[in-house]
């Protein structure tokens, strides 16, 4: 495999050593996953996995062939799991195809029990990583492996709602004609149907958004409009899957996004899913908060002001996320 002698942009911030992802599924995720990564330089090495050698070998060995136009070291592809020995961050994408029409908790049975097989195999050979699950449902497969694997809760988050807080700012950017990177907006809950757009922390710039008056189209952010885009951010991902049969480019994106919080270790305030213990009276679930993200992993979880209605939302979206997890046995 391709390979270079220039030091890593990343060193490991715990070993000194270069860094090194290893994603685990070879499919359309892991491969936009992997492919991202090696544009942006998130780590030096990058390990696919998956149990089609063919496939991965060809899909690793694709990407490698462009190394010379981006800041990565390595990509290398096996259908043995011990090429993730060593790895700082373990992205594990593997799991049930979502169809068209199914929601992602309806994914829930059967991706759960190739995590029982899978979890226990990554944590022996790379027990000091930084495991990130994107995986649908996000959430209760974040919670199993939480539970599978016995780490703290640092070590082990699902990507939550990157994507969605992602689709968020991208449609009040279309609305504002403002840059999304100006454009502070969250998305909490589960990912999926019961998440929660929290409108009222909304800003653009620091201007509140209910201050922000007319939009491009004159319509102003009342809660007409609200409800207008936190519907399309739900129903996006079922019209991408609908057209193409999966969604892979910006969840691809948002990962590399998330990798790079953790192997930089920038502190970023960022939604994924990890164990809440007391936030906003909710507690033994996993779902979307603001969190801070660094090389330890799911850090500080921040506490945003709520309305009455942003509470209730999230709390019956744990209800409804902790019954499915209780329903798995877990």
């Amino acid at each position: 495999m391709p390979q270079t002698t220039a030091k890593s942009l990343y060193p490991s911030a715990s070993t000194g050593r270069p860094s090194k992802i290893a994603i685990i599924g070879a499919g359309a995720v892991g491969t936009a996953v992997a492919y991202a990564c090696a544009m942006r330089g998130d780590a030096r090495s990058i390990v696919l996995q998956d149990i089609n050698k063919p496939k991965v070998e060809a899909e690793a060995l694709d990407i490698a062939h462009g190394i010379q136009f981006t800041p990565c070291g390595s990509v290398e592809g096996s259908d043995d799991v011990e090429i993730v020995a060593g790895a700082d961050l373990v992205i594990v994408t593997a799991g049930a195809k979502q169809k068209p029409g199914q929601s992602r908790l309806e994914l829930a049975g059967s991706t759960v029990n190739l995590m029982k097989k899978i979890v226990p195999n990554l944590q022996k050979v790379a027990p000091n990583a930084v495991f990130m699950f994107i995986t649908n449902p996000v959430d209760v497969v974040t919670y199993v492996a939480l539970k599978l694997m016995g780490l703290p809760r640092n070590q082990v988050f699902g990507s939550g709602t990157v994507l969605d807080t992602s689709r968020l700012r991208y449609l009040v950017s279309l609305e504002t004609g403002v840059a999304t990177q100006n454009i502070h907006a969250y998305v909490a809950g589960e990912h999926g149907d019961s998440e929660v757009a929290l409108w009222s922390s909304a800003e653009i710039g620091n201007v509140p958004l209910a201050q922000w008056g007319p939009t491009l189209t004159g319509r102003t952010f009342d809660s007409e409009l609200r409800k207008e885009l936190a519907t399309e951010v739900v129903q996006s991902a079922y019209k991408i899957i609908e057209g193409k049969g999966a969604t892979n480019y910006a969840i691809g994106l948002s990962a590399s996004n998330i990798a790079g919080a953790v192997l930089r270790d920038e502190n970023r305030v960022l939604t994924v899913s990890s164990l809440l213990e007391d936030w906003e009276g909710i507690s033994d679930v996993c779902m979307a908060a603001p969190t801070l993200v660094g090389r330890n992993g799911a850090g500080r979880v921040l506490n945003p002001p709520l309305t009455l209605a942003e509470r209730d939302g999230l709390t019956a979206s744990a209800q409804r996320l902790r019954q499915v997890a209780r329903d798995l046995g877990f």
